[in-house]
């Protein structure tokens, strides 16, 4: 069994030859550039005092072979004694530059990898948060944790590393090539032959594998998919007894994702072994042909030196271009997972001029006039009028799915509706900025979620400025302050994750009193004393007129008990408005409100 619900498909992911993710991962950087350039900087700086020593080497046997006629004594020291001390001074200062520069590399390229890594980490969550309630629905939580953790890891060990090898390389083949051509461009000629195998063999790996990472990074999001649905239904999981069948399907996951990257590996090993054939053809071409210059006495001994050290120096790096290749394409597999996701665009948007809400408690007059919606072409509202009176309450009830939550849902513009408008105080919500539309409402739902955290902060949530005397307030009418005062910590009690160490009414009363201290001018109530006992839902009834003094009020529910007192009741039945009026005006009609209510007051 296989959920299928979040599946992406393939092409959001998938898109690095086409949108070039190492342009796209450079653009998004820039703001690193400055960075960037020093870390070059003192990467090639670095690199040119690596390769030194064979120079120094070199100048060595110059020394002992030709004596006072040695490249040293040409500058001025004729004794050998001398030119060694001169040469040794020159080899402490070579090395020290070369400690230093490697420490300033280090620290600018790992400072790089955490600042972008950082960076890319809160820009993905920040534009998740903006994103619409749809993108959510569609995709698992489980592969949105694997794009802003393990991917954005993966992009952190390419600067870490490879970005400076890459730079080393390039550095190396330019400095140690130009020695060559200007001491012998013959030898030069054959040492550099087997570099453009070398480079060709490392793209077509990198061609090779681009879609293996790809596939690999899919594999980790079916892991962290599986971990985040098995997490959050332990409960069911447990009350099922399938526990050895959550394992075992873990199991086929991470097989799956060791499957991919054996085929990775097999295909990435391969690299050095074919790399290392071309180096023997530059290594022997130097030894053969110096060696036969230096033989006729055409080359000197130290400058034969210099080649031989030289040619290990040029050549074996290039072998490091697997590393670097495996880390390009693993850290390009996850930029494009990245960027496509922060390339994701919100359909529910503030207007360019936007206006500013602020409602003043006792206005709020809402008003669904001539509303239609539809779910993936599935219709759910059809010519839906409703209003809700400045400072009254109105009540919606009707069966499961005949649209009374989505009426909810477009108020708060989770979604956009198609046609139709819904206006407050006579202007459309569509032009009021989002975030004040969204502050003004206050909303209570049936699926209660708490945060990790003290019951004090999960009522203040939202109003982090919220007074201890007006959370404790809020607590009493929402029926919840006495089981706290029982508690030995108080309003400083850990809920536990989502709540978890609460029942489903401690949960649904803290939500309440949480929406309480945000104060808003409307308050919707969707099932909100759905998971309470009837004791509480009694505390609760009696709050209401509090609660809605001043203030427009929208419930939502199935018991009826809960809206019989508003100033009007609207019936949804398969997304319109069957009937509407008083509660004494619906039980006259003998209709669907009239035959609830016989039902759930136990009358015949």
């Amino acid at each position: 069994m296989r959920f299928a619900r979040g599946r992406l498909p393939k092409e959001f992911f998938m898109k690095t030859q086409k949108n070039k993710p190492l342009l796209r991962f450079l653009r998004y950087s820039s703001r690193q550039k400055r960075q960037i350039y020093l870390a070059s900087f003192f990467s090639v700086i670095n690199k040119i005092f690596d390769i030194a020593p064979p120079f120094l080497i070199g100048a060595a046997v110059d020394i002992v072979v030709k004596k006072q006629n040695s490249m040293i004594a040409q500058l001025g020291f004729i004794a050998q004694e001398t030119q060694l001390i001169f040469l040794a001074v020159v080899t402490v200062v070579v090395w020290a530059l070369e400690s230093i520069t490697e420490y300033a590399e280090k620290i600018y390229w790992r400072n790089i990898a955490q600042n972008v890594q950082h960076s890319m980490r809160i820009d993905a969550w920040r534009h998740i948060q903006n994103l619409d309630m749809s993108f959510f629905e569609k995709y698992s939580s489980g592969r949105i944790m694997s794009i802003i953790n393990d991917d954005v890891n993966q992009l952190e060990r390419f600067l870490d590393v490879g970005a400076n090898s890459l730079i080393q390389i390039a550095t190396t083949v330019v400095i140690v090539g130009g020695t060559y051509f200007y001491i012998s461009p013959k030898i030069a000629f054959f040492t550099m032959l087997p570099t453009p195998f070398i480079l060709i063999g490392a793209f077509y790996f990198q061609n090779k594998l681009a879609p293996r990472y790809a596939d690999i990074r899919e594999k980790v999001t079916g892991i962290n998919e599986r971990l985040t649905n098995s997490l959050g239904g332990i409960t069911t999981i447990k009350s099922y007894t399938t526990e050895n069948w959550e394992v075992e399907q873990f199991r086929n996951d991470s097989e799956s994702y060791q499957e991919s990257n054996k085929q990775a590996i097999r295909f990435s090993s391969a690299f050095v072994p074919v790399i290392r054939i071309f180096i023997l053809i530059g290594f022997t071409s130097v030894m053969l042909l110096g060696g036969w210059q230096t033989i006729k006495g055409t080359m000197e001994v130290g400058v034969y030196s210099v080649l031989i050290f030289l040619t290990q120096r040029l050549l074996w790096p290039l072998t490091g271009l697997a590393q670097i290749v495996d880390l390009y394409e693993r850290a390009m597999a996850s930029t494009t997972r990245i960027l496509n996701l922060l390339d994701e665009k919100s359909q529910v948007t503030s207007p360019p001029n936007a206006r500013v809400i602020d409602i003043s408690h006792g206005d709020g007059k809402v008003e669904f006039r001539n509303l239609n919606f539809a779910y993936e072409d599935k219709k759910v509202l059809d010519n839906v009028n409703i209003c809700a009176e400045a400072g009254q309450s109105i009540g919606i009830i009707g069966p499961k799915g005949s649209g009374k939550t989505t009426l909810m849902k477009l108020l708060l513009r989770f979604y956009d509706f198609s046609e139709g408008d819904i206006q407050i105080d006579g202007v459309s919500i569509k032009d009021f900025d989002l975030q004040s539309l969204r502050r003004n409402i206050g909303l209570v739902s049936q699926d209660v979620f708490l945060f990790q955290g003290t019951i004090k902060d999960n009522i203040a949530y939202g109003t982090p400025n919220a007074t201890m005397q007006e959370i404790k307030k809020a607590a009493e009418i929402a029926g919840i302050d006495s089981f706290i005062d029982t508690l030995t910590q108080g309003y400083d009690t850990i809920v536990g994750e989502r709540g978890q160490k609460l029942s489903g009414g401690q949960r649904q009363c803290i939500s309440i009193a949480r929406a309480i201290v945000k104060n808003p001018p409307i308050l919707i109530l969707d099932e909100a004393t759905s998971a309470v006992d009837n004791e509480t839902e009694a505390i609760i009834q009696k709050s209401l007129e509090e609660i809605s003094r001043n203030r427009t009020m929208i419930m939502i529910a199935h018991r009826l008990s809960t809206v019989r007192n508003a100033n009007c009741i609207f019936v949804m039945d398969n997304g319109k408005v069957a009937e509407s009026g008083t509660h004494e005006e619906l039980l006259n009609n003998k209709q669907f409100y009239s035959r609830a209510w016989r039902v759930q007051t136990g009358e015949r």
